[in-house]
């Protein structure tokens, strides 16, 4: 460094420090002002003028400054008016012991609910007195448990929920509701499904444990990933069907060659939704007023199942315009009451008393009355499946557009249902016979039926597949034989 830039360095420096000490001193001489004007202000200014300059400064910040928010209180009691339980209680209680933490609980209450054996399951809740902050959108909602003394009366609980008040539209629009879908799906979830038959006109039902999922299901994936996005859709759209005046339900047709696992799909579907599922006999309904007695009796969220639905009214029966009636009722022959006349259609004398008794059997027109008819508001989120193996001996009737929504066919075991079987049976995803196979499946018609039947045959992967192969050539021989 030379010495002009040692200089000009020194006299910086010594500027810097003379500013800082008036500034000091500045600072000083202010402060000692400060103090002499307050000393001043306390000999001049009379005490009761100077407490009222202090209360108005406070006014002041009060009304200029935040206010501290105003909180609303909903009250949730265990028991109504009227000696009952509140649903709301309930549902409230039930969601909180999904969101209860028992790692930042100080203390917590652990209790048994359900049946015994596999159904019984523990829950937590809050001790009375204690709290707990959940947050929905962005938003806290605190929940106290509270034990309150009735006069001579057991004590009662209840819950709190308390929230900022510009939140109550959120609270009671939205974060309530949410609370009761959410413990509504919870508990179907939960419950054991049902399998339902008619009876006469009326629902018999037992326990349903099949085991079909859409995971298990050997079909083609991307048909099967589009029937689990319109079941989806379906159930996010109530207020859609409801805009649009149409009724809340979906169709669905499965059909293809017997054992392709259409029964499995419905199952599948009936564990997926959580619905019920009500298997309708058709040939054990004798009149279209006893079909819509049993349909009527149907509950919402519930599926309805007529398999082969070909079998069940005569092919093309409403072609010609009119409907051939199922062999429930007398079609001709002479009544005691009533005046006859020629039917020129049926080219047969006919009387009023057995055209009553048609009218009085099923037929094809009351069951289509309650799919897309005036019957079909009779309930809601209803799933209807007709499966059958012969799509072409369909009346066209049941396959105008808006009945059966969606046409699912259910075809002969392709590669990837196979390896869907394999996994299922052997969870295995590759194995040295599986290119044979490949080949061969592509060469002849085989269900997942008659697949699933080979690989039962042996716990062992490598005789069950070989089982396997050596079936599969045989149909390929007989194919050939056959040609």
């Amino acid at each position: 460094m030379d010495l002009s830039s040692a200089a000009g360095a020194s006299t910086s420096y010594a500027k810097a420090v003379d500013t800082y000490r008036k500034a000091v001193a500045t600072a000083a001489t202010v402060t000692a002002y400060a103090m002499l004007a307050r000393g001043v202000a306390r000999e001049l200014v009379p005490h009761d003028l100077r407490a009222a300059v202090s209360w108005t400064a406070t006014l002041v910040r009060r009304r200029l400054g935040p206010r501290p928010a105003e909180r609303r209180t909903v009250i949730i009691r265990r028991i109504d008016e009227d000696g009952r339980h509140d649903s709301c209680f309930a549902d409230a209680h039930a969601y909180l012991a999904t969101k209860i933490d028992p790692r930042t609980l100080s203390r917590f209450r652990l209790s048994g609910v359900g049946g015994g054996g596999r159904g019984r399951r523990n829950a937590l809740s809050m001790v009375p007195g204690d709290s707990m902050t959940d947050v929905f959108e962005g938003v806290e909602f605190r929940w106290t448990s509270v034990i309150s003394e009735g006069g001579g009366k057991i004590s009662e609980s209840s819950l709190e929920l308390s929230f900022d008040a510009e939140h109550t539209d959120m609270a009671l629009g939205r974060y309530v509701p949410f609370i009761t879908e959410e413990v509504e799906q919870a508990r179907r979830r939960d419950c054991e499904l049902k399998i339902y038959m008619n009876e006469g006109s009326s629902w018999r039902g037992i326990v349903h444990h099949h085991p079909a999922t859409f995971d298990t299901l050997a079909m083609d994936p991307e048909l099967k990933q589009s029937v689990v996005a319109d079941l989806d859709r379906f159930l996010k759209r109530k207020e859609y069907y409801r805009r649009i005046g149409k009724a809340w339900k979906r169709g669905y047709l499965l059909y293809g060659p017997p054992g392709t696992g259409k029964s499995s799909l419905v199952a599948a579907m009936a564990n997926y939704l959580r619905f019920n599922l009500y298997d309708l006999d058709l040939s054990e309904v004798h009149s279209n007023s006893a079909l819509q007695r049993l349909l009527i009796g149907m509950p919402n969220r519930s599926i309805l199942v007529v398999e082969d639905i070909d079998c069940c009214f005569s092919a093309r029966s409403r072609e010609d315009g009119k409907e051939r009636k199922t062999p429930t009722a007398a079609l001709y022959g002479g009544g005691d009451d009533g005046d006859e006349y020629y039917d020129e259609d049926e080219g047969d004398w006919r009387d009023d008393f057995s055209e009553k008794l048609e009218q009085q059997s099923l037929t094809l027109s009351g069951l289509l009355n309650f799919i897309d008819g005036l019957w079909s508001t009779s309930g809601e989120e209803r799933v209807i499946v007709f499966t059958t193996n012969y799509k072409d001996r369909l009346d066209a009737a049941l396959l105008r557009p808006g009945r059966m929504d969606m046409h699912v066919y259910m075809g002969y075991c392709g590669w990837d249902a196979f390896k869907t079987l394999a996994h299922n049976y052997f969870l295995i995803g590759d194995h040295l016979l599986f290119p044979e196979i490949q080949e061969l499946i592509s060469e002849v018609e085989v269900t997942p039926a008659e697949v699933s039947e080979m690989l039962l045959r042996s716990e062992d992967v490598d005789a069950a597949l070989g089982g396997l192969v050596e079936f599969l050539v045989g149909k390929k021989q007989a194919v050939c034989e056959g040609k």
